[in-house]
């Protein structure tokens, strides 16, 4: 697909001794749920890929085929499973509980294996020796979510992360009716090994405000309210912003996203970095709060050396 048209407009600086140093591009879109109403820089409709901003929208089902009530799970085993975690014990354990429940092991487990997200964590094993748990991949409650769905409706486990499986089927189509779309996008693989879909940004906004300003899955919204630290965890955006805030919820996915709803006033806002910088996303998305008077989180903008020195500032450009 062509990006000819699409043009990033400038969000950050980084300023050092008077030069810049970085620049930050990318766009942003403030949505209600009648219609999109604010655009920085035009995206033009391009398609992006949703990557881990997915995982609430997935988790859907959860609800709609009653895996709650069938499994008892609580607030924050439904809050594991929209997570990207950072593999920390709180995470481990509450991802074991629930497969104890569906009654698997960690041998079903298709998501691959990589080091906690947690530096603390790393920390900890390098000094205990410890070896990483397929239950520390970020993204090991979505999958535990999949083979708990696939185990009610004896579909098979262990082909639960291929497009083609009738689990993937209906987290696409439930997917596409949540965020609106009527037309085919492309489909990826992610990071952790299940098929991602595409999308304008526009339509992320629709899926968000649709999952979290309906009473229908508002066991989903309390659970982001209620267990930050099981969303994301050390040092993550969206636990900081949740955590910080009353009655936002916000998601963070690679390539740059981060999705934010108000869910009081009903609104929503996507921001998309360009070249996907982590630091310059949290930024960005930490100002819009603060432009939109939904939160004033404190956020360090002084560029420092090893030692502490500021030799610079981060400028927000919008």
């Amino acid at each position: 697909m062509s990006r000819n048209r699409i043009t990033p407009e400038l969000l950050l600086e980084c300023i050092r001794d008077g030069l810049c140093d970085e620049e930050h591009y990318g766009f942003i879109v403030l949505s209600n749920k009648k219609r999109a109403f604010d655009f920085t820089g035009d995206s033009n409709n391009y398609p992006f890929y949703l990557r881990s901003c997915a995982k609430p929208l997935q988790a859907s089902l959860i609800i709609d085929y009653e895996m709650d009530k069938f499994y008892e799970m609580t607030e924050d085993e439904i809050a594991l499973c929209c997570a990207s975690h950072a593999g920390e014990e709180i995470h481990v354990n509450t991802a074991r509980r629930l497969l104890n429940k569906i009654g698997l092991d960690e041998n079903h487990l298709k998501c691959g294996l990589h080091k906690p997200l947690s530096k603390t964590e790393q920390v900890k094993m390098l000094i205990n020796k410890t070896p990483v748990n397929i239950l520390q991949n970020n993204c090991s409650g979505k999958h535990i979510m999949m083979l708990g769905l696939c185990k009610m409706k004896n579909w098979d486990l262990d082909t639960y992360y291929l497009p083609e499986h009738p689990l993937q089927k209906a987290i696409k189509e439930k997917i596409y009716n949540l965020c609106c779309i009527q037309k085919e996008y492309p489909v990826t693989t992610d990071g952790c090994g299940v098929p991602i879909m595409s999308m304008p940004l526009t339509n992320m906004l629709n899926g968000y405000l649709n999952l979290f300003c309906s009473v229908k899955y508002e066991k989903i919204k309390n659970a982001f309210l209620n267990h930050p630290y099981l969303i994301g965890g050390e040092d993550r955006t969206d636990t900081k912003i949740i955590e910080n805030s009353t009655g936002i919820v916000a998601k963070v996915g690679a390539g740059g996203l981060c999705i934010v709803v108000n869910t009081k006033t009903e609104e929503a806002f996507v921001v998309k970095i360009s070249d996907c910088d982590m630091k310059a996303r949290e930024l960005v998305v930490i100002q819009v709060l603060k432009n939109l008077h939904w939160a004033d989180i404190e956020c360090d903008t002084d560029i420092k050396t090893i030692d502490g020195k500021i030799v610079g500032k981060i400028v927000y450009k919008k």
